[in-house]
Order: C-alpha cells, then structure tokens, then sequence
C-alpha cells in the first residue's frame, strides 16, 4: 500500500534496531522508547483528526460503528469457546495483562532498573495512563476506519490484499493532500515495532549473560562481560529479523502476538503465583507445573491456528460492498463474513476442533496459569511440600498489599549500603544496583584512580 519493499522494510528495522540496542543496552532502549510513544500519539491523532473532519464530526463515527454492531459492550455470554466477549476480555484480558506487566522480563529489568520501589511504582501508574492513550487511539482509529468504508470495504473490494494494509490504505486515502502526515503515521507505526523488538533483544541479552554465562564463567572481567552482551544484542537482532518470516503465517498480528503472549506467559505467571501463594510448593512441584502447563498451552495454541474456530464462534461482522464504484465481477458477496475465507473444510475437523481448539485465544494465559497452579500444588504435596522448613519472611503479608498503595513504615526504615549521613526523603528502600555513575567499560577514556565517571 505504501509502496516499501516488505523485506526491505524488515531488515532496516531489525538492523537500526539491533543497533542502537547494541551499543547503548536499556538507557538507549528506554529513551528511544519515551520517544517513539510520542510519534505514535502524533500519528494516531492525525488520522483521527483528519477523520473527524472528513466524516463532519466523531458522532457520526460513533452512529455508523454502533447500528454497524461494532460497539458491543454487553455479550455476556459465558461460554470460553466464544472469541470475544465481556468475559473473556475481562478475565482472559487480566491473565494475559498480568503475566505481560507482572513476570515479563523485558518489564521486571526496566523496574529494577528505578533507583527504588517508589520510582518503580510510580512509572507503572505513568505508563498506565500511556497504554490507556495508546489504546483509545487505537479504537478511535480502527472505528473510523469502518465508519469511512462501511459502504464499500477495501479488503473484500480487493483493493487491499491483506488485512493489516487497512489502516495505512485509510492513512493514503484521506491524508494524501497533506505533506509529511502519511510519513507521520509510518513512522508511528515503525515506532511502535522498534520499542517492541527492542525491548526485546535487550531482555533476552540480559539474561543470556546474567543468568547462563556470568554464574559459569566468574573469570570473567566487566568488559568481557560487556563485550558478549553486545554480541547477544546482535545476534538476538538477527534472531528476530528471521521470526519476522514466520509472522506472516500467523494471520492477524494482534491475535497472534497476544496468543503468544498467552501461551508462554500464562505458565510463567502460574509459576510465580505458585510460589507467591503456596508456601508448601517446592522445586519439583513447581518444575513440572510449568513443563505441564507450557504443553498444554502450546497444544491448545497451536491447534488453533491448524483449525481456525467456526463462524458461529468467532462471530464475523459483516462487510458491505454496495457503495463500490467497481465492476461486481472482481467482488465477493455483497455482505458477506470475514473469516468465512479461511475456513477448514469441516469434513477435514477433527473432534477436538470445535471444542478445545476454539478456545477464545485471550483464555490461552488464563489456561496456562491456572494448570501450573493446580498440578505445581498436586505434585508438591505428593513430594512432601508440607514438610519442608519455610522461612516465615518470605511469606505474603498483608504489609505486601498495603505497600502497592501506600510506603509502609518499614520501607522508610531500611538502609542500604548508605553512608550518607541525613534522612533521604520517604521514596521507598533505595536499589542497592542502582547508580547514578554512567558506566562504559567497554572504554578506558574518563578514568579518574581506575573508576569511570
């Protein structure tokens, strides 16, 4: 649609990508990241904006995305087999949220990062209000995107040949009379890949060395250990130019970057919430709760994505063609569902497909913990969980709830390696990791007596 090369489009950004990740690490990650949620603010407003004003004000979007059956708030229905619902958005939603923002290394590594818990706490809440504007954005865009073609959708006119192209043949096709606005939301967009993959690298980076090579080799000096570290950047750089091939296998990116997220993340977050709630849980339990819940998950995940669910289970809207200027012979039925194009042959479904393979894909994390929960609880107490000795400290306190919404009193109290000698002001304990020296080691120049300053 925009006329870049597909491929050409892939490298570039896995190379400046790799780049920047290489050689600044998480500072260069960070701020490029607080940079590019800007752009991507810019261009989403810029579309709705131009949209507002193209469709003579956002209440008529609202009207053609409400009678269109867009705006559905309250399908109760409780069965997970469905794809979207209030349910499987609020509860499989939570799941999938949690283990993104609670046990995702990629996040954890910028919160320990924070000079202390306070500071971690309060880019949490900041990056709150970030996502919930990422997110409106986004609705606001793709609402107007049907309210504009709702008479004459591109993808079944064939104007578009895969369904991610909807959004930028919208960006094209009302702000093409305005210089820079169509490069605007490019670069919106690419800002958003690039904050995703470099995130990334950089966390699988630092837990290649951190947590393989560092505990093995402790010959090693700082700059060594800097050196390898730039090369886990590049070479997890490389890594995920070549996945890119295999995103265009798995239909809609959301759904598939969500499904993923699920699938690994949903065992993972059951395996901290074993921990975190069970106090008799112990290695063994823990270890094949997670293998069990990464099996399940995957079978259900992938699963899925050989047998597509039905129609009657994912509930395609709709899209009309009757407002297209073209000949009726290179169109599709005139109303006729999305999905109904990819359907498997039913004759060709195995039992499993209509049932446990249609599970809606936001249950895929919800699944995943729940059964690492439960079989890490079974096989603990099979294998003498309950006589293992506990240290009493490391169990949940009410004081661990209390703290997310206030500093407790023994958060002020504690000192850490501090040789100051006034009271710092109430921030929570200060991260004894955290400095406020830049450190190069991978350089001799600014040394001062053998330090970097």
């Amino acid at each position: 649609v925009t006329g870049f090369d597909l491929w050409g489009a892939v490298v570039a950004t896995g190379v400046v990508c790799t780049f920047y990740c290489t050689l600044g690490g998480l500072k260069a990650v960070v701020w490029t990241d607080v940079f590019q949620v800007g752009i991507m603010i810019a261009g989403f407003s810029s579309v709705i904006i131009r949209a507002v004003v193209v469709q003579e004000g956002i209440g008529r979007i609202v009207n053609d995305s409400y009678y269109g059956g867009r705006l559905n708030f309250w399908d109760f229905d409780p069965n997970p087999l469905q794809r979207h619902t209030f349910w499987t958005i609020v509860i499989g939603g939570t799941f999938t949220w949690t283990s993104i923002y609670g046990i995702n290394q990629s996040q954890v590594q910028r919160y320990i990062a924070c000079k202390s818990r306070f500071h971690a706490k309060m880019s949490l809440y900041i990056n709150l209000l970030g996502l919930w504007a990422i997110l409106a954005c986004a609705a606001l865009c793709g609402l107007a995107l049907y309210s504009i073609y709702k008479d004459c959708d591109p993808w079944m006119a064939k104007q578009v040949s895969a369904l991610d192209q909807l959004m930028p043949y919208l960006v094209l096709d009302i702000l093409h009379d305005f210089p820079g606005m169509p490069g605007l939301f490019v670069a919106s967009a690419y800002s958003g890949t690039l904050s995703t993959v470099s995130s990334s690298i950089n966390a699988l980076a630092a837990v290649t060395v951190e947590d393989l090579i560092r505990p093995y080799f402790r010959s090693l000096s700082e700059k060594k250990l800097s050196w390898i570290s730039m090369g886990m950047s590049l070479f997890y750089g490389g890594v995920c130019i070549g996945m890119a091939a295999l995103a265009s296998l798995l239909g809609a990116l959301l759904q598939a970057a969500l499904s993923i997220f699920g699938m690994v993340g949903g065992p993972l977050l059951g395996l901290f919430a074993l921990g975190i709630l069970c106090s008799f849980a112990n290695g063994i339990g823990a270890f094949v709760g997670l293998v069990t819940g990464f099996v399940i998950s995957l079978w259900v995940g992938i699963g899925s994505q050989i047998y597509p669910p039905l129609p009657e289970r994912t509930k395609p809207l709709p899209l009309s063609t009757a407002g297209c200027n073209i000949s009726s012979e290179n169109l599709m039925t005139t109303e006729n569902p999305l999905t109904t194009v990819f359907n498997t042959p039913t004759a060709e479904r195995p039992a499993l497909a209509d049932n446990w393979y249609s599970l809606s894909y936001l249950y895929f994390s919800t699944l995943g913990t729940l059964i690492t929960v439960v079989v890490g609880i079974i096989i603990s107490l099979l294998t003498g969980g309950l006589k293992q000795n506990t240290d009493r400290k490391f169990l949940l306190t009410k004081e661990d709830f209390l703290s997310s919404f206030s500093r407790s009193k023994s958060e002020t109290k504690v000192e850490v390696l501090d040789s100051k000698r006034f009271t710092v002001a109430a921030e929570g304990t200060d991260n004894p990791a955290f400095s406020h020296i830049e450190m190069d080691v991978a350089s001799d120049k600014n040394k001062v007596n053998g330090l970097h300053i």
